[in-house]
């Protein structure tokens, strides 16, 4: 029980101290007057202004509460290195031990795990939590065995008792990591681009060669080793093979004696892009829709045409020789011969044979297509003719044969059921509004994939690989039709810019892919196109060699789709029949192993702060002691906790010293006594 006076006033304290400076003054007038009973006087108003204050005597049940310590066990990844986890357990459990000896002592033990995605520690995170749930004037101390690698110093709470450190780890660690300091997100296809990177040694690290091995593979493939300089920043030209998404990874091997190597691999998703596309353009003879392949290309920026029209075919007999036909001299020997494959497509476009170019020029052409060019023919009446394209050398890649018969009647293009999976012509819409053609060269199917169809379901568009290269054949030279509105047009410009794009090999039109895409975190989204209406299982194998087999759902004609959750930060091989595709998951160097050597300076300001002390665990596990609020509480071999006297109240009783009816006889007898005692002067 503990006892004390308070005070409970009946009015305002501005009321009494009204009260009482009246009293004063009223004692003080008697006594200029000579008022023998002024003394009496006195007291009576005095009295009265203590009634007015209402003392009152309180008594209170305390009940004592207990310190809460505050021993915080860093689990975070960095601290399962090496034999961390077992100077951590050591550590706290001879702490856990020490504040169990002690009275009237609680001991909160709370693990800091890793924080989501890749935050990395957040211990001050995890105090802030934990502190929210304790009353702070019971808090005696905070201590926490951690390598002190905290990423959240940010958020550092006002603390309210010591906080003290204890590092795991030894002097005697030390790290290699690869770091990627310069990666940009796009490079241009064939165009070396300049990477930084750096190979850093932290810690007590071994003398020896000032050199390393750096591996170096792309898209999962052989890796090529270099030798370069540990400590220094390395300017590494990179040329990107093909277009779409690029995985470098940068591998440094483990050396003997560091902590990890989960910092000396880097991986890097670049997209590559293509800089200028060549595209050549031979129009046979001016038509209606002549200038829709040059408007087309020419509304590109990226592209760069080159456009040879006939305007004045050789039949025309006025003398002229076919080499004069053209103001300036074409110059066919080097666009056909020489420069040939320095185009990214060869377009075709009513083109029939007439001299002007010889069969040598054409069967170049073959040759280009089969080691890797694009053809694109847009078929007019002359493909159906004796003067046919199809049959010159360019014939042999040519995926349909024409029968010689021209169909000039209203029909509608259509998408073939194949045509819907084939990303060139899968997500059209509206098909039923789209505007009639007037004309269509009929044509056998030889080879390829049928995507449109026209009059009585005959092809319309044909497109096949030939070789390494591709060839397209639209069989109608009318789809202007459409750019120009006819009976409400139709998806003119997008069918052509993907029939362009696709015969270029750009990766989103592959009808045959397999890629993956990161969706959040360490979940990726595998999606597998195929023309096929069934496909096997994809095999994937993780960066530990872990094979799993996942089925894939169709959401879409043509397109398979599943998520997979990746246990592991690193690359991932993913295969399904011939399709082989690869993803890096996480980031380039997970922020846990960024740096792995224990620090004390992340940490120190926060201990100053509150007056506490770091230690090695490699030494002794410091002894516990008392210390007064705002006195030093560590010091050589302890650490100090501040004991906070905190209690709970059960019960409280309350007793008023001065009573109304004693406050008025004892103000009665002083007035009446002071009034007596001057009556008798």
């Amino acid at each position: 029980m503990t006892g004390s006076l308070i005070f409970d006033p009946l009015v305002p304290w501005p009321m009494v101290w009204g009260v009482a400076a009246l009293g004063l003054a009223a004692s003080l007038l008697a006594l200029w007057r000579g008022l023998s009973g002024w003394a009496l006087r006195g007291l009576a108003a005095l009295v009265v202004v203590a009634a007015l204050a209402g003392p009152v005597y309180q008594e209170e049940d305390r009940s004592p509460l207990s310190d809460i310590v505050l021993l915080l066990d860093d689990e975070s990844a960095s601290q399962q290195l090496s034999d961390r986890p077992d100077q951590t357990a050591d550590a706290v459990e001879a702490l856990a031990a020490q504040l169990a000896q002690r009275d009237n002592t609680e001991v909160r033990r709370i693990t800091v795990p890793d924080g989501e995605g890749d935050a990395g520690t957040e211990l001050m995170t995890t105090l802030t939590e934990a502190l929210a749930e304790e009353p702070n004037a019971r808090v005696a101390g905070i201590i926490a065995v951690t390598d002190g690698r905290a990423h959240d110093l940010d958020r550092t709470p006002r603390l309210p008792a010591p906080l003290h450190v204890l590092l795991t780890g030894h002097e005697t660690d030390w790290d290699r990591r690869l770091i990627v300091a310069n990666a940009p997100a796009f490079a241009i296809i064939g165009e070396p681009v300049t990477l930084t990177l750096r190979i850093e040694d932290s810690g007590d690290a071994p003398g020896g060669s000032p050199t390393a091995p750096l591996r170096i593979a792309i898209d999962g493939g052989e890796a090529q080793t270099y030798d370069v300089p540990i400590g220094q920043d390395i300017d590494l030209p990179v040329t990107l093979p093909h277009g779409g998404r690029n995985v470098l990874q940068f591998t440094v091997p483990t050396a003997e004696g560091e902590l990890t190597d989960r910092n000396n691999t880097a991986l890097i998703q670049m997209n590559g892009v293509r800089d200028r596309l060549r595209v050549l353009l031979v129009s046979g003879e001016p038509h209606a829709g002549g200038r829709t392949w040059r408007n087309l290309l020419k509304s590109d920026s990226s592209v760069d045409l080159v456009h040879f029209t006939i305007l004045r075919p050789p039949e025309k007999q006025d003398g002229v020789p076919v080499g004069e036909l053209s103001l300036i001299a074409f110059p066919t020997r080097e666009l056909f011969l020489e420069k040939i494959d320095d185009f990214d497509l060869i377009i075709f476009d009513r083109y029939k044979r007439r001299g002007i170019l010889p069969a040598i020029y054409l069967d170049n052409v073959a040759n280009y297509v089969e080691k890797g060019g694009a053809v694109l023919v847009a078929a007019g009446p002359d493909f159906a003719s004796a003067d046919s394209i199809f049959r010159s050398p360019l014939g042999r890649v040519l995926p349909g044969v024409p029968t010689a018969r021209v169909i000039e009647e209203r029909y509608r293009p259509t998408v073939t059921d194949l045509g819907h999976r084939h990303p060139v012509t899968s997500d059209f819409q509206g098909q039923d509004t789209w505007g009639s053609w007037l004309r269509q060269v009929e044509v056998e199917p030889r080879s390829g994939d049928v995507v449109m169809s026209g009059v009585e379901d005959k092809p319309l568009l044909i497109l096949d690989r030939v070789g390494e290269g591709r060839v397209a054949l639209l069989a109608s030279d009318h789809a202007w039709l459409w750019n120009r509105g006819y009976e409400g047009g139709g998806p003119q410009l997008e069918l052509l810019r993907r029939l362009a794009h696709w015969m270029m090999k750009e990766p989103e039109l592959e009808e045959e892919a397999l890629w993956a895409e990161e969706v959040s975190g360490q979940t990726m989204r595998i999606i597998r196109r195929s023309l096929n209406e069934e496909i096997g299982p994809v095999t994937v194998i993780g960066p530990d060699g872990k094979e799993v087999q996942l089925d894939l759902r169709e959401v879409s004609p043509g397109r398979f789709e599943t998520l997979f959750e990746g246990d592991q930060i690193g690359l991932y091989r993913l295969s399904e029949g011939d399709q082989k595709a690869v993803i890096g998951l996480g980031p380039a160097a997970p922020r846990e192993f960024e740096q792995t050597i224990a620090t004390d300076s992340l940490l120190a300001p926060a201990v100053e702060s509150t007056r506490g002390g770091i230690f090695s665990v490699d030494d002794r596990i410091p002894s516990i002691r008392d210390v007064r609020e705002g006195r030093p509480a560590a010091g050589r071999g302890w650490i100090g906790l501040t004991p906070r006297e905190a209690y709970e109240t059960r019960d409280v009783t309350q007793m008023a010293l001065l009573p109304p009816w004693l406050v008025l006889l004892v103000a009665a007898l002083m007035i009446v006594g002071g009034w007596l005692r001057e009556g008798r002067r």
